[in-house]
């Protein structure tokens, strides 16, 4: 129901609009006092990368931070990242991602970014807290912040935002009535627009990102497959867009009974997704999903990982404007 509002096919969504009007306002004048020095805000001793969208739900954000990481280490710069941690349950923050840490306390996305990459990772609700303790442990050429476009309390050098090029923007209306967090014309303020996928909206100035899927992995015992090979398979997914994954699978001919789509960061139990299959059937879920369920995983369950690809010309371009901000810091020392 409320994607069909959302995408403006349900028009339950005009008796919304008051509150959205109201949402709108706060985040506008709320922006404006950072902007004017009203409210205070943190600016860390290297450049800071956010990666984040305008709207709510999944874009792609998680891979394209992943890619920037890889990327970034390939052309020598040693990469931190701090996330808000959204979905853990941290009893104190600011708290580091390392090889002790677990979904269920740091967050599922966060979780994931160590486990691909194994870079200096910290989350905190206030990002500044979350890279003033990776500093105080490493040393870091820049810090790549986990969504956090909106988190004005912390001063960025680049923005990234990253838009579904199917949905878009929705029905272009402000949370509730509609996905968004900022409106459209925010982008004219950012540095690079990455649209995920296929889009029929024109974009200004905008790269093209695509996720390529690879073979999938059992999560017990850490053999891979083609997807295609897995026969009799209920697909889960907890992330943004659940839909996404599921046509991803069907199109790349994988046996599927049937299918199960959670809310976004959905905590698993072992109970509740045995129940979803038989012994002699797949379970298979995202990479995302895969994380929260490595502490009490069984023989049968598999996930499918994907990674960002995106044209060599953003990268080039992203480290040309990395080091004219290094070039900067340097003539101010």
């Amino acid at each position: 129901m409320i994607n069909r509002i959302w995408s403006g096919k349900n028009k339950l969504y005009w008796l919304l609009t008051p509150f959205s009007l109201l949402y709108g306002l706060i985040v506008s004048i709320r922006r404006n006092c950072y902007r004017l020095g009203l409210f205070k805000s943190w600016r860390a001793p290297i450049p800071v990368i956010v990666v984040g969208n305008l709207s709510v739900g999944g874009n792609g954000k998680t891979p394209l931070v992943i890619y920037l990481i890889e990327q970034l280490r390939q052309k020598g710069y040693r990469v931190g990242v701090v996330s808000r941690g959204y979905g853990g349950s941290s009893r104190h923050y600011p708290v580091q991602v390392d090889d002790t840490a677990t979904a269920e306390v740091v967050g599922d996305e966060p979780f994931l970014i160590y486990q691909r990459t194994k870079v200096p990772i910290a989350v905190s609700p206030k990002r500044s807290e979350a890279i003033k303790l990776l500093l105080a442990s490493y040393e870091l050429d820049l810090i790549i912040t986990d969504d956090g476009l909106q988190h004005y309390a912390l001063q960025r050098d680049i923005e990234i935002v990253v838009v579904d090029g199917k949905k878009g923007f929705g029905n272009g209306w402000y949370l509730p009535a509609g996905p968004l967090r900022e409106l459209p014309s925010r982008l004219n303020s950012v540095d690079y627009l990455i649209i995920n996928g296929q889009t029929e909206q024109s974009y200004k100035q905008s790269y093209s990102m695509i996720l390529i899927p690879h073979n999938a992995i059992n999560l017990k015992t850490g053999e891979q497959l083609p997807v295609s090979k897995l026969q009799s398979v209920c697909a889960i997914a907890g992330i943004g867009d659940p839909n996404r994954f599921f046509t991803m699978l069907k199109t790349l001919n994988v046996d599927i009974i049937h299918t199960v789509a959670f809310n976004d960061h959905q905590p698993y139990t072992l109970m509740q997704l045995s129940s979803l299959v038989k012994s002699k059937d797949i379970l298979l879920m995202t990479e995302k999903d895969a994380v929260k369920c490595l502490p009490f995983a069984q023989n049968n369950w598999w996930y499918l990982p994907i990674d960002a690809q995106l044209p060599k010309e953003f990268i080039d371009n992203l480290c040309q404007k990395i080091k004219q901000l290094n070039d900067i810091q340097s003539k101010r020392n």
